[in-house]
């Protein structure tokens, strides 16, 4: 798939037609289409999925020690964010995630140590580094949607070059918020890309459960802008829809709804148990087409690295992260008034008197 689909013409009969899916590498690693990057990038690519992965991980098995606060991992799904955030320009292009897009946010330039002190609940970890174009992760299902138009139609009215992509899951289609924000982006033809992660559930629930459309990618028909989906798995397809989606922001010419069909291989967050409601043959099947499992096939055929290259790779990012904690646990606690110095212009009475009370108690 060369370049971004255009919106399926609307079909009134019942027999809705199914944008096609662009996938460039299938799940043994074999390229189906030229590749859309160099071997050196993919490289980098697959350091940073794993970077992702490993990340979640550690942090999965902090939380269970009690260190970390409740997190969603993104495992499984690291194809989607990081061959999205590979399309974008940093010094134009803005990066709007929902809770599970990490990976992604890392190569885009968010530093690994405000990662971890996001995870423990530290209020800088919110505070995004000055000239990094990113919003600070959104735990209201969809509530970073509006926003992101809002952000994009402001680039638009400055002429500015940039263009926004804003991430979040099957669940989030469910939301009012994405239907408002899809209608006034289509309106207003705002350079932002709407990336949703169809990884199967929202929770608990089914995408079936939740919507009668084929796909996700043809609810963009309704606000006027074309709907693609993915192989969301193939860092390949994703930075090369993504990028086509930008261009066409770039251009002029308005949002892109991209349908990234992925698979929470892990857990919703550290608060939810899937085996309550997940086949396990289901989950065993989407094992098989594990990201990074794909890209590793990839590399090792074509010799841009061998099993001594990644087990390397694998040791790189070990320290990486070990690096990174241990400068996270030498960050001093903040000052209780940090928790309550954001909300108003001039703190209430009300906020006084609970920050004197936290005060007297303890910081802690």
């Amino acid at each position: 798939m060369k370049e971004a689909a255009r919106a399926a013409a609307a079909n009134l009969d019942g027999m809705s037609s199914i944008p096609p899916m662009a996938r460039y590498l299938d799940q043994d690693g074999e390229l189906l289409e030229d590749q859309p990057m160099s071997d050196e990038m993919a490289l980098d690519g697959y350091r940073a999925m794993l970077r992702g992965r490993r990340f979640d991980e550690r942090c999965v098995s902090l939380q269970r020690q009690g260190r970390m606060v409740t997190l969603a991992p993104g495992i499984g799904q690291e194809a989607a964010t990081v061959g999205a955030a590979m399309a974008l320009n940093q010094k134009t292009d803005w990066f709007v995630p929902q809770y599970r897009e990490l990976a992604g946010q890392l190569w885009h330039g968010y530093p690994l140590r405000l990662a971890f002190l996001w995870h423990v609940g530290h209020p800088i970890a919110f505070q995004i580094p000055e000239g990094l174009n990113m919003l600070p992760f959104q735990a209201a299902i969809a509530g970073q949607l509006p926003q992101a138009v809002g952000l994009a139609w402001g680039l638009k009215m400055k002429h500015d070059p940039g263009v926004v992509l804003a991430i979040f899951g099957d669940g989030g289609t469910s939301q009012g918020d994405f239907h408002e924000a899809a209608n006034l982006a289509g309106v207003m033809k705002a350079p932002v890309i709407f990336l949703c992660q169809n990884n199967g559930w929202a929770i608990s629930t089914t995408v079936q459960q939740q919507t009668a459309s084929e796909t996700l990618a043809q609810k963009a028909v309704a606000y006027g802008f074309p709907g693609v989906r993915c192989d969301g798995n193939d860092m390949f397809a994703v930075y090369k829809v993504v990028r086509d989606a930008a261009e066409r922001a770039r251009a002029g010419a308005g949002p892109t709804l991209i349908e990234a069909m992925t698979y929470r291989l892990g857990l919703h967050t550290t608060a939810d148990d899937p085996s309550r409601y997940e086949p396990r043959e289901m989950h065993d099947l989407w094992v098989n087409r594990d990201p990074l499992l794909r890209m590793q096939r990839y590399l090792k055929t074509k010799g841009v690295v061998d099993a001594a290259g990644l087990e390397k790779i694998e040791e790189d990012v070990r320290e990486e992260l070990r690096v990174a904690w241990d400068e996270a646990q030498r960050e001093p606690a903040p000052d209780a008034h940090e928790y309550f110095a954001h909300v108003h212009a001039k703190p209430s009475d009300r906020l006084q008197r609970q920050l004197s009370r936290v005060r007297k108690d303890g910081d802690g």
